[in-house]
């Protein structure tokens, strides 16, 4: 979860690092810092809180230097002070190193070296590492190779050795770590959002790759110590998507991208035009040899997983089993002959996901990734892709990502279909129609700023919508937790009786999802009866009509769509929602607290 960068080159390193640091804060943001090798030995400045306050401090110290490392942090061992940010160094400031992820067992290596006379200075697990590889023999590519066969967990690692001057070291186990590749330097970061302002030209590492970085480029030893090559990827991102251009946040620049981001997807999965999946590794005779689907996730991927359950039973027949990625690992689950299970993960290398895509695949599945990173390690497990092209999601809320996910998985389940010989030829071409629909409904939402003026005082709120918007639901409600805080919970319509009901009053708020659709009147039912109870009701749904125009205090509209294209719409009035109660309750959008973008550890 923390964010990592690394630079080598003939250019000043602190300002190269500190600016992608920058594109990774949303990894994590409790204390930062930045270590850069000096004729004089290394020189480290660390800031506690936002990285803000060490660009303060890094820019006042003047650092000068060809090589260096930064780190972003999200808390696991020891509190977010200043003494437990990164980069971490050992007692004899010969070796600094930045972390993410969880070494297990640190506590017996940090009792073996304080027996040996080490001294700490943090309550980090991270800080054993440099310890350990200043105490190594050999050169610091040797010591890295011994120190990750010492750790037990999982681990990403850049480190530096003011003996070695000119090299950096990176070791990964679990947490991703991605090198850039330019002429004259070379960068590592746990991102590729972080280095494509220096270069397009990346290659992954793999579990249990230790990599040697000079500015003459990289060396690669695997997890038995052997010379390896790992695959070079041209990332299709434009450094311009790392930006803001002009929005407040990334959160509404991302919303409003969400036509375009749908659109690019649709272009990749089918750049013909035609729903046929062949080039990713479900041609229709594939598809018609599968019997059943599992999709694992988690958060807001694992909605919409929920939404693609809809998708794939109702269009394309076929049984969907959802599950959330941390759970399915652990369930022994049951995978007949002819399953598919697809990873559905935005960045690729959420740690759950991966890992019960990975027992997927030992049990003799088809695997499948339906991820937004080429090259993620999502990508590089499966056998099947289904790439989303939403292009780098910087606000740690995901929006243009979710919505690219069902548009992929609405794919799926139409080629099935087609497969089966009974293509929805109206709906395939209302798809194609889709980022005009999404404009008309960004364009449509200015009442969401009138629910927002009503709800941002709330202290809880209940979003309640039935059947392929229920999922809608929960993610309308996850987004105003993240952000804003106010306490908020999804519920299918038809189950609010059974228990959320007895919450009500005129102090707890409704979002209610009520387009047109064959649910229409039965969410209209328990709206009718939220209102008896004197809650609030605001509403996603169809202004003109009379009945839903009188209970609700606010109707914010949808255009008029095929079921399967409502979630895609009905989700972006919420996010709307969401964003702007968290601007009136002055939260910080796009680095919430406690939370970051990208789970990596488990």
């Amino acid at each position: 979860m923390c964010g990592i960068v690394g630079y080598v080159g003939q250019r000043q390193a602190v300002p190269l690092v500190l600016d992608a640091l920058r594109r990774l804060e949303y990894r994590g943001y409790d204390s930062a810092g930045v270590a850069v090798q000096t004729p004089a030995g290394l020189a480290v400045v660390r800031a506690e809180g936002k990285l803000v306050n060490l660009l303060e401090k890094a820019y006042a110290a003047q650092l000068a230097g060809h090589v260096a490392i930064a780190h972003t942090r999200w808390a696991t061992h020891g509190p977010p002070v200043e003494r437990n940010a990164h980069p971490h160094t050992d007692d004899g400031q010969q070796c600094a190193v930045v972390h993410n992820g969880i070494i297990e067992n640190f506590a017996e290596l940090k009792a073996q070296l304080m027996a040996s006379g080490a001294r700490f200075a943090s309550d980090t697990d991270s800080e054993v590492i440099a310890h350990l590889l200043a105490r190594g023999e050999g050169s610091l590519w040797e010591r890295a190779c011994a120190v990750r066969r010492q750790l037990k967990g999982q681990f990403a690692v850049v480190a530096m050795d003011q003996r070695e001057p000119g090299v950096l070291v990176a070791l990964r186990q679990g947490p991703p770590l991605v090198v850039g590749l330019a002429d004259g330097e070379t960068v590592v970061a746990s991102d590729p959002a972080a280095v494509i302002a220096l270069t397009r030209r990346c290659i992954h590492l793999e579990d249990g790759d230790v990599a040697c970085l000079s500015s003459q480029g990289v060396s690669i030893l695997d997890g038995q110590d052997q010379p390896v090559q790992r695959a070079e990827i041209v990332l299709d991102w434009d450094p311009a998507q790392v930006e803001r251009g002009g929005y407040k946040h990334f959160m509404l620049k991302e919303i409003y991208e969400q036509p375009g981001a749908c659109a690019q997807t649709l272009q990749v999965l089918l750049p013909d035009g035609v729903f046929d999946l062949t080039r990713w590794g479900l041609s229709p005779q594939r598809l018609l040899e599968l019997g059943a689907v599992h999709l694992v996730a988690c958060g807001t991927s694992w909605h919409a997983a929920l939404v693609g359950k809809f998708f794939l039973e109702g269009l394309a027949g076929i049984p969907c089993q959802v599950d959330y990625a941390s759970e399915y690992r652990y369930r022994d689950p049951l995978l007949p002959e002819g399953t598919l299970v697809v990873g559905v993960t935005q960045s690729g290398e959420t740690a759950d996901t991966l890992a019960a895509m990975r027992l997927a695949r030992e049990r003799g599945a088809l695997l499948a990734s339906l991820c937004n990173v080429r090259g993620a390690m999502a990508e590089r497990l499966a056998a099947v892709h289904l790439p989303t092209s939403a292009g780098p999601e910087i606000g740690v809320a995901s929006t243009k990502a979710f919505s690219s996910q069902l548009v992929a998985l609405l794919v799926l389940a139409l080629a099935w279909r087609r497969a089966r010989g009974a293509p929805a030829v109206e709906l395939e071409q209302r798809l194609r129609e889709l980022p005009y629909s999404l404009q008309e409904t960004l364009q449509q939402a200015a009442p969401v700023q009138e629910v927002a003026q009503a709800l941002h005082h709330a202290r809880n709120a209940l979003y309640l919508g039935r059947g392929v918007l229920y999922p809608v639901a929960l993610e309308g409600a996850l987004k105003l937790k993240e952000i804003s805080y106010i306490h908020a919970e999804g519920y299918p319509a038809g189950e609010m009786k059974h228990g959320p009901i007895a919450l009500l009053d005129e102090q707890f708020p409704v979002v209610g999802l009520c387009p047109a659709f064959e649910l229409f009147h039965k969410t209209l039912s328990n709206l009718e009866e939220v209102r008896a109870r004197q809650a609030p009701v605001y509403v996603v749904g169809d202004p003109q009509h009379p009945r839903l125009r009188e209970l609700a205090q606010v109707v914010i509209p949808l255009p008029p769509s095929p079921w399967p294209l409502l979630p895609i719409l009905a989700v972006v009035p919420l996010q709307l929602l969401a964003y702007h109660v968290a601007v009136l309750r002055g939260c910080d959008v796009d680095q919430p607290r406690n939370l970051a973008k990208s789970v990596t550890v488990e």
